[in-house]
Order: structure tokens, then sequence, then C-alpha cells
């Protein structure tokens, strides 16, 4: 049918769904058993969020639940893709994923200290630093006592490894 037909309150924008978090190209979707949990704790959410759409407007109600599978199918690809690795089985002597790392930033005299995760579960706040992230990348493979030169814009840091350790999860 052609365009001049349809009315204009018919025609609805596709909704935007906003991306998750980005894993580069060909890297592989690395997640840590608690990582794996919350994508399927997401999933059960979004799933009672779209069985509890409530709107009187049909078109709102369409949106609202053409957002939540759009979602649900960004995640079920992340899901798909996910690769778990058990932090405890991670050599204890080395940084690797899922390790909780201590440094000592030998410039400034400070400590930071972080956990390797992956991109979705990767949260500041909380401490937990994405594997792709360039700090992660650097220090991975490195030993206590190693010191890494990391590039920080204009900055050279030297990070001492001070502490590594695996949560029994």
């Amino acid at each position: 049918m052609s365009r001049g037909f349809v009315k204009e309150e018919d025609q609805e924008e596709a909704p935007v769904i906003p991306p998750r978090a980005a894993l580069p190209a060909g890297v592989i979707n690395y997640v840590t058993p608690e990582g794996y949990k919350a994508l399927e704790d997401e999933q059960k959410e979004l799933e009672l969020a779209r069985k509890n759409v409530d709107t009187e407007n049909e078109t709102e109600k369409r949106r609202a639940k053409a957002i939540i599978d759009g979602k649900l199918k960004l995640l079920a690809e992340r899901r798909t893709a996910a690769r778990i690795i058990y932090p405890n089985q991670q050599p204890s002597g080395e940084v690797r994923f899922g390790a909780f790392v201590n440094l000592l930033n030998k410039n400034t005299n400070t400590l930071q200290a972080f956990k390797i995760v992956g991109v979705d579960e990767a949260n500041v706040k909380q401490q937990k630093i994405a594997f792709v992230a360039p700090i992660a990348k650097a220090v991975t493979g490195k030993k206590v006592g190693e010191i890494v030169e990391f590039q920080l814009g204009q900055e050279l840091r030297l990070l001492e490894i001070q502490k590594i350790t695996y949560a029994s999860e």
C-alpha cells in the first residue's frame, strides 16, 4: 500500500534499544560465575517486566514490549556467547581473569584494588573492571612484585603488583 493511504498516527517509529557494554569483535565473552548468574537474573526480570507491561494505550504497550524484546534478544546473544571462567581454577600466582588485584602506584605511592571481570559485570563503583580495559590487559599475566608500565594519556604510571587473590566461587 502506498504511504499516502496510511494515517499519520499509525506510523510508529522503531524503538531505540540501548546497546550492551562493548565487547570488541572477535573477543570471547568471558564471564565469572557471578556474572553469568547476573545475566540469568536480568533475563528473568525482563521476562517478568514484559509480562507485566501495564498501559491502557495499545501503541505504548506495543512499544514497551518491543523494547523489552530487543533487550532480551541482545541478552540472549550475550548469554549464548558467554564462556564461564572459574576464578578458583586460575593459576594463583599470576593475574588472570577473575583475580582481585592490589596495585601500588609507584608515582604517587597510592594503592588501587580491583577485580577483573566480564564486560557485562564491570562496575567501577564496585571496583570491577572489564578484562578488555587497558589496565586489566596491562597487568594480566603478571606476578606479585612485578612492576608494570602503564601509559595513561601523557602519564606513564609504574604499577607494582602487591597482591593477587581469587575468591572461591
